[in-house]
Order: structure tokens, then C-alpha cells, then sequence
């Protein structure tokens, strides 16, 4: 076979794969794209009320980290390939601002919602903070149960710490917040480094990579979402959720859709409508973080020490608290 004959066929090869990619078995180009930073339980309730009502077969899900999909979304604006975004608050509207990619929806829900939000976000979930501890590895380790995060810097604790990197995962923001919040930059820095020390190896990527190192006890304790603690100590697993004094500090997840225009954009909107009125209820039971007025949640899965920020939450402020991170990083190295 000659050079020229290979090239030929080389590229027959190219334009018949091409096409079977756009007009072919498997195109997935008139499916509405959801890009999310979800988890499991999130996308299952996602999925539950889309296919419950008429969508089912007519969208894909793209679960991505919290920083990957923001990074996409500040980089490449209304050319991301997802249809909608389900996202951090903060991230949407740091988006918006910098790109003005969302587009505005109509929806009477948006009108109850407790907290003001801009037109085109539409909040579905609240995750908030906890510290857990695994009360058998506790006990093996002779270890007190801890009543606030500034506990877990006294050095019996060291290397039986597991919790999220900021630099990784918006659930570790939710620690920084209650720290900085609580003692300020000064005295907040030093603890953030004693915290650091201690948690050692189990610096996780993941905002679930605390509970599973707790759940299998290679650590006595976590800090991390408590929607998933308290549903870990509801299967009768030996975990137990301690509300830290230094308080719950929550973010908000929320849906918008990219400003593409068209019949696609139109659909995705009123799945977004779909999730929010059919998914709710079954999100507010993993995330008892009331949204919407006169929603509920049971006694036991209230909040002790319920807090926010101060200010707004922007991409701006997490960088600055993750250089903090970085800088309390350093000091740990150095010493």
C-alpha cells in the first residue's frame, strides 16, 4: 500500500468517525448537556425528576469537580458545551460577571426563595459544614469528642484528622469560613496552621474523602458535609455529627441556563423548572437547608450554630482564603 493510498484512507477513516459523532448511532447533539458539581445523591434526585416528567432520554449529566466547572465556565463563557449549570451560587455569579452567559427565567418559585437571588439563578440544594467522629475509633484512640473546630488543633489529635483541601473542593471553604470567621485573619491563620499540622496525610481532594477515611476508622475524625454525616449515623453506622461553635456555614448550589439561544435553550429552561418543582422535596431531605419559604426540616437534622458570611461569597473571596490556606501551608513545611 502506498504512502498516498494510506493518507486517503486515513482520512475516509476521520470523515466516517465525524460523521457517526454528529449524525450517527450515539448523537448526543439535540440532548440538553447538564454540567454539574453534584454528588451522587444530588444527580439521582436530578435524574429522578427529570425522567418522572417527560425527559427521560433527553439529557446528559457531566458531573465535574466544583473547581473544574468553574474554571470551564470563567474560561470559555456562552461556548461551554453544557446546556445548563448546576453550580456553587458563587461561581454562577462570578460567571455572569465576567462573561454575561446565563440567561434570565421566569419562574413564580424563584419569588418564595428566603434569600434574594439574580434572574437566572435558580437554587436547588444547601450543603453545610459539620465536624463527625467515628465513636468506636474515638474511644480506641482515647480521644475526647471535640466541641469546635479550634479543638482539633490540640495535638493528641494529630494525624487523626481527615478534611477537604480548599484548593480542591468548596466543602473545604466551608471550614476556612468558620474559622476566619470566628477568630479573624490573625488568630485564624495560626489556627488554620495548627489544624493543618494535624490533619497530616488526610488532606482530602473530594468533600466526601473525610467521612469514607472516618466510616472506615483510619481516622477517629472529619470535618465535612453534615447531610452526609447525618445520614451515615441514620444507617446505624457508629458516626456521630458535632454542630462546631465556630458554626454551620453553608453553601448554596443552584441551576442556570447557558444563553444559547434557540429551541434547546427554551427546553433547557423548563427542565430547570422541572428539577426545582419535582426535585426539591427530595433534595431538601438529603440537605435539610431550607431555600424556599415555609420549608421544614426535622428537629434532629437542625443546625445548632447556623451561620453566613458577611459578605456576598464571590470567586474573589475564595481566592483570597485560599491563599491564606496556602500561606498557613507554608508555615507548616517550614517548621
Amino acid at each position: 500500500m502506498t504512502l498516498k493510498v494510506k493518507k486517503i484512507m486515513t482520512m475516509l477513516l476521520c470523515l466516517i468517525l465525524l460523521y457517526f459523532s454528529y449524525f450517527g448511532l450515539g448523537s448526543s447533539t439535540d440532548k440538553v448537556v447538564i454540567a454539574t458539581n453534584a454528588d451522587e445523591e444530588a444527580i439521582a434526585a436530578i435524574k429522578k425528576a427529570l425522567n418522572h416528567h417527560g425527559y427521560k432520554g433527553e439529557y446528559i449529566i457531566q458531573p465535574q469537580s466544583t473547581a473544574e466547572l468553574g474554571g470551564k465556565m470563567m474560561a470559555e463563557g456562552k461556548n461551554i458545551e453544557a446546556d445548563i449549570v448546576t453550580q456553587a451560587t458563587y461561581y454562577l455569579e462570578s460567571a455572569q460577571q465576567e462573561n454575561d452567559m446565563f440567561a434570565s427565567i421566569d419562574n413564580k418559585a424563584k419569588e418564595s426563595t428566603i434569600d434574594n437571588y439574580p434572574s437566572y439563578i435558580t437554587p436547588l440544594l444547601g450543603n453545610m459544614g459539620s465536624i463527625f467522629v467515628n465513636t468506636k475509633a474515638l474511644e480506641k484512640q482515647g480521644l475526647p469528642v471535640p466541641k469546635t473546630v479550634k479543638d482539633l488543633t490540640k495535638s493528641e489529635y494529630k494525624n487523626q484528622i481527615a478534611m477537604p483541601n480548599i484548593m480542591d473542593s468548596s466543602t473545604g471553604w466551608l471550614v476556612i469560613q468558620s474559622i476566619l470567621g470566628s477568630y479573624g485573619n490573625e488568630e485564624g491563620s495560626k489556627i488554620l496552621a495548627q489544624l493543618i499540622e494535624n490533619v497530616g496525610p488526610h488532606l482530602e481532594s473530594s468533600g466526601s474523602g473525610p467521612l469514607e477515611k472516618v466510616e472506615s476508622g483510619e481516622v477517629a475524625v472529619g470535618i465535612g458535609l453534615r447531610a452526609q454525616a447525618v445520614k451515615s449515623e441514620d444507617k446505624g453506622n457508629p458516626i456521630r455529627y458535632i454542630d462546631p461553635k465556630e458554626g454551620n456555614y453553608s453553601l448554596i448550589e443552584a441551576a442556570a441556563v447557558v444563553n444559547k439561544g434557540g429551541d434547546k435553550q427554551q427546553k433547557a429552561q423548563e427542565m430547570v423548572q422541572t428539577i426545582q418543582q419535582h426535585g426539591r422535596e427530595d433534595l431538601l431531605k438529603m440537605y435539610p437547608v431550607p431555600l424556599y419559604k415555609n420549608e421544614k426540616v426535622a428537629k434532629n437534622q437542625r443546625p445548632t450554630y447556623p451561620k453566613k458570611w458577611n459578605d456576598s461569597l464571590s470567586v474573589d473571596l475564595l481566592e483570597k482564603h485560599q491563599d491564606i490556606f496556602k500561606e498557613a501551608q507554608k508555615q507548616v513545611e517550614n517548621n
